[in-house]
């Protein structure tokens, strides 16, 4: 291996940001932000009187606090808004409990429902968010309001932190593993296990018995597409079907998914990875207004 090779993070997935050109936010009467502290990414977005008007999707670090700041930073940026501007803010997520700036925590399950309504329309009725350290499966009313919901996160297997892992191990970038694991002839048999540390090294083993890289991936895309239908089917899969969390950027993930459920998810318009920061931003919103 080259010393270039050895400093290549084949786990960074992009970091994104986004500002809408057709909102004015100084002529909103109500601004308001939601933020997302996950335990591998974290979201800021920011609506103007009920529509989004800019977001910044960042990876998280060590600090909540810090990564909180560093996610509302990158979303202002180049806006001309400042934190002092914004009316009422709601974080959520693995880190919610940690930002000192915050008017109110909620829950990354409520977070996610509301969003998911937003990003998909109020005919969703079923949510699968896959985070960064856990999985959970949502069910919704037309509101966006959660009305049960089931969660795995007894380890990072079938999550992005499991993706990253596997990312590193064979040297691809993460934005590619979805597309490489079809790059195959035959779909392969899932890997027998998800954990991260056994799958580790049953993919190793896999690649010293002759397998190339697509079809190690195929496996494992298979094997935690099959661990995430197995927690769908304990809450029972109603149409409409959508996919929140940075995962449901992954196609070799998705589409097995969806054959394994017979039911295709719905296509976002919005990026899915900000559904919960998107959603502590519109219950900012609505706590606004009932504070007023």
């Amino acid at each position: 291996m080259t010393m270039t090779e050895a400093k290549v993070e084949y786990w960074r997935w992009t970091e994104s940001r986004y500002t809408n050109p057709d909102i004015d936010w100084k002529k909103a009467k109500l601004v308001t932000a939601g933020i997302d502290v996950g335990s591998v990414s974290s979201q800021c977005v920011i609506i103007a009187d009920g529509e989004i008007y800019a977001y910044g999707s960042t990876r998280t670090g060590s600090n909540s606090p810090d990564s909180a700041r560093r996610a509302m930073n990158y979303a202002l940026e180049t806006t001309g808004v400042e934190p002092k501007d914004l009316q009422y803010i709601v974080a959520t997520g693995y880190g919610r409990v940690n930002i000192p700036f915050a008017n109110k925590t909620l829950t990354e399950i409520a977070c996610h429902g509301r969003g998911a309504n937003y990003i998909y329309g109020p005919s969703i009725r079923t949510i699968l968010d896959m985070g960064g350290q856990d999985c959970k499966s949502i069910k919704v009313d037309p509101r966006g309001k959660v009305e049960a919901f089931l969660m795995n996160d007894k380890c990072a297997a079938g999550t992005g932190r499991g993706m990253e892992v596997i990312a590193d191990l064979l040297a691809v970038p993460i934005t590619e593993i979805g597309d490489m694991s079809f790059q195959i002839s035959q779909e392969p048999p899932p890997v027998s296990t998800t954990c991260v540390v056994f799958a580790k090294s049953e993919a190793r083993s896999l690649l010293n018995s002759g397998w190339d890289k697509p079809k190690v991936l195929a496996a494992y895309c298979s094997a935690m597409a099959h661990r995430v239908v197995t927690l769908l089917e304990r809450i029972g899969v109603e149409p409409e079907f959508g996919i929140t969390g940075g995962i449901s950027k992954n196609v070799g993930v998705v589409h097995r998914i969806e054959k394994e459920l017979g039911v295709k998810a719905l296509q976002p318009k919005i990026d899915p990875q900000i559904a919960g920061g998107l959603g502590a931003a519109l219950f900012a919103q609505a706590l606004a207004v009932k504070d007023r």
